[in-house]
């Protein structure tokens, strides 16, 4: 009996152990290899971000401002390749009155705004008043 009930503790801490590692947007890179904050700054800037704070978080860096359209964002960068690793923005016009966050997860690119059947991406597989092409390769 006594086995049984130390076998169950053991496989429901390793279990409970396992959830902790499942968050796949943190960040795993040695202190040593980091880039500077002024870096990330830069990087932002560079995207046209106005950059309001740099913390971090789950080891990653994480940028809390606006885009160049005004829209409040999030961003975790991961801190030695300052690739994005989760983009979120909060958009405050949805019919509840609650911030909506929107995800690009590991290593997307900021969206450049909202896909519509009037606003089809530029990438050759649509031509208006047509059906969509398939390329198949």
């Amino acid at each position: 009996m006594k086995k049984t009930l130390l076998l169950a503790s053991v496989l429901a801490a390793l279990s409970a152990g396992n959830f902790a590692y499942a968050d796949d947007d943190d960040c795993y890179v040695p202190m040593s290899k980091w880039q500077s904050r002024d870096a990330v700054r830069s990087m932002a800037e560079a995207k046209g971000w106005n950059v309001r704070r740099i913390k971090i978080d789950d080891g990653c860096y994480e940028i809390k401002g606006r885009d160049d359209r005004g829209r409040r964002i999030e961003v975790k960068i991961d801190p030695a390749t300052l690739v994005v690793v989760e983009f979120e923005y909060e958009d405050d016009d949805d019919d509840y009155g609650e911030k909506k966050r929107r995800r690009n997860k590991k290593g997307a690119s900021a969206p450049s705004g909202p896909i519509t059947p009037a606003n089809p991406p530029s990438n050759g597989l649509f031509s208006p008043g047509s059906k969509p092409k398939v390329v198949t390769q």
